[in-house]
């Protein structure tokens, strides 16, 4: 007899797993069909198993600052499968977290690969056995996996995606990294720190393109100050796979040529949406440039199938896929009062260092869009729990509408950031004003001091610079 839900989730990362819960929240019977691992990418080989890498190369550069916080030590060294074992018993830890939040809102997991067959019913395969189900709802969560190159395509050996720079063989004395976007400079960022020669290539004019073009270049003086070559405007035309090395030909934004051999190679281009053997196609869902065409509600044009996170439009941020999961659930339950996704209020992290973190327009975006701004600046040497906690590097940046006070942006580079950013995000979504977060009492000593003065700067009144 085939088993029947109300809803069947087809991918168990961030928006599905987040999804299914808030379906189960509100009584409906719930399914998750997961292919590999509960958590996706971003449990398993995504965002909490770099964090747990990048927290390693964090202690191990401030190690080397010892002598600065009044301490001493010889023969400082480090050991990379211990710290390949920590990231990987974190990310073990959190995707057991998962299987046991779905037991708890009694949820079925169904291991295997899902097909669409016809409305409201799927079948799932897994070692050549296949099962069907049939449901109410269908919602599409199968994310998406890195981009690959044509003639450079990733062998786990010489030219890695994501996945292999997390578990390397061997730690490389050489590395290339394609792309600066928030994966290609965490991997960069993780790797020089650890002592490797980093070389990055973007082919754009700047690192970290989609950030306030200040951010960027901070960023960039700061990454070549560590010892990373920057390279941009320029592309990588071919790779040539040695024996224990790799020879890329880079076009420069002159057109010229340079060959230069690197122990590896990390492809970081972006992402191409898992649209493949699920039967999209045959059911009428709209794909563009692999990602799943959806409304403001997660629905796909056909009658109970939805789609949500990385399988549809920017950011392709873990968070934003959750809460999409959440909308998308009690918009199938008839919740009343729900919103859809203001996308301009959903913060971007990237955890290299120094920290990078965002929310809303750039300036040049905010002038572009014809607003008359106002800008407010303020650096982390300003801040006593900066200077205390010696990171003094950095700064924040407010972007004021002039007329209203609504806040379009802010930009932050720095120690934290990344946890900062989130006030700037409540007060978006708040709609507060200039004028109201100018009069909110900031704890002292704190880094967050320097939220309240970014804001005060906007209007020209600094209180510690």
């Amino acid at each position: 007899m085939t088993e029947s839900f109300d809803v069947i989730v087809i991918g168990g990362g961030p928006g599905g797993y987040v999804c299914a819960i808030r379906c189960a929240q509100l009584g409906m019977r719930t399914a998750v069909v997961e292919r590999e691992t509960l958590g996706g990418i971003c449990l398993n080989w995504g965002c909490i198993p770099t964090k747990a890498l990048l927290r390693s190369s964090e202690i191990w550069h401030l190690m080397h600052r010892l002598k600065e916080f009044g301490f001493s030590a010889d023969n400082l060294k480090f050991e990379l499968q211990p710290i390949i074992d920590r990231s990987r018993k974190v990310a073990g830890q959190l995707s057991n977290g998962v299987k046991g939040l779905m037991k708890k809102h009694k949820i079925t997991v169904i291991d295997g690969q899902a097909t669409l067959k016809g409305k409201g019913a799927i079948t799932v395969t897994k070692g050549g056995q296949a099962s069907d189900y049939t449901t109410k709802h269908i919602v599409l969560a199968t994310g998406a996996r890195a981009r690959e190159l044509p003639g450079m395509e990733a062998d786990g050996k010489l030219i890695w995606t994501y996945r292999h720079a997390m578990v390397p063989e061997s730690f490389p004395k050489s590395l290339l990294v394609i792309g600066s976007g928030a994966i290609g400079i965490e991997f960069a960022s993780f790797y020089r720190t650890l002592g490797a020669e980093v070389t990055v290539v973007e082919v754009l004019d700047r690192v970290l393109p989609v950030e306030d073009e200040e951010i960027s270049a901070f960023a960039s003086k700061a990454f070549q100050k560590q010892g990373m070559k920057i390279i941009t405007g320029a592309s990588v035309e071919k790779l040539e796979k040695g024996a224990t090395n790799v020879t890329a030909t880079i076009r420069a934004k002159d057109s010229k040529t340079d060959r230069q051999t690197f122990d590896r190679v990390i492809s970081a281009i972006g992402i191409v949406g898992n649209v493949e053997n699920i039967g999209l196609e045959a059911a009428g869902i709209k794909i563009e440039r692999t990602h799943v065409v959806v409304n403001q509600w997660g629905e796909t044009g056909i009658a109970g199938l939805y789609a949500i996170g990385d399988l549809v439009g920017p950011p392709w941020l873990a968070h934003k896929a959750m809460h999409e999961g959440v909308i998308v659930a009690e918009r199938i339950a008839g919740v009343k009062g729900v919103h859809p996704l203001n996308t301009q209020n959903i913060p971007g992290c990237t955890y290299c260092w120094p920290q990078i973190a965002s929310i809303g327009l750039t300036e040049t975006k905010a002038k572009e869009g014809g607003r008359k701004i106002k800008v407010g600046k303020f650096p982390f040497v300003g801040n006593g729990k900066a200077i205390a906690l010696g990171e003094a590097e950095g700064f924040i940046k407010t972007v004021f509408d002039a007329e209203t006070g609504e806040l379009l942006g802010a930009h932050m580079i720095g120690a934290e950031v990344t946890e900062l950013i989130q006030g700037y995000a409540i007060a978006r979504t708040l709609e507060a004003t200039e004028a109201e977060l100018q009069a909110t009492v900031f704890p002292h000593p704190t880094l967050s001091e320097m939220m309240h003065e970014a804001v005060l700067a906007a209007d020209g009144r600094p209180l510690h610079i």
